[in-house]
C-alpha cells in the first residue's frame, strides 16, 4: 500500500462518510460531499468497508470510489 499513497495524503483521513437508513452512503472529502452512492454500488461499498483492515485501508477504498476529482490545482479557501 505505500507505493499507492506516495504523498501519505491517506494518513490525515481526509474522508468521511455517513450512512443513512435507507443505506444511502454520502461520502465527504475534507467536509465537501463528493460522492453519493445508492442501491446495489452503496451495498458494495459498505461491505469492502467492513471488510477492511485499518484506517488507511479504509481511506483507500473512498479514495478509489470517489474517482478522479482531485488533481492538485484547486484553490483553497
Amino acid at each position: 500500500m505505500d507505493n499507492i499513497d506516495k504523498r501519505n495524503r491517506l494518513e490525515d483521513s481526509p474522508f468521511h462518510y455517513r450512512v443513512l437508513k435507507d443505506q444511502t452512503v454520502f461520502i465527504e472529502y475534507e467536509g465537501k460531499q463528493v460522492k453519493i452512492l445508492r442501491g446495489r454500488e452503496a451495498g458494495k461499498f459498505l461491505k469492502k468497508i467492513n471488510d477492511a483492515n485499518d484506517e488507511k485501508g479504509i481511506q483507500l477504498i473512498m479514495a478509489k470510489v470517489t474517482g478522479n476529482f482531485k488533481r492538485g490545482n484547486e484553490r483553497k479557501n
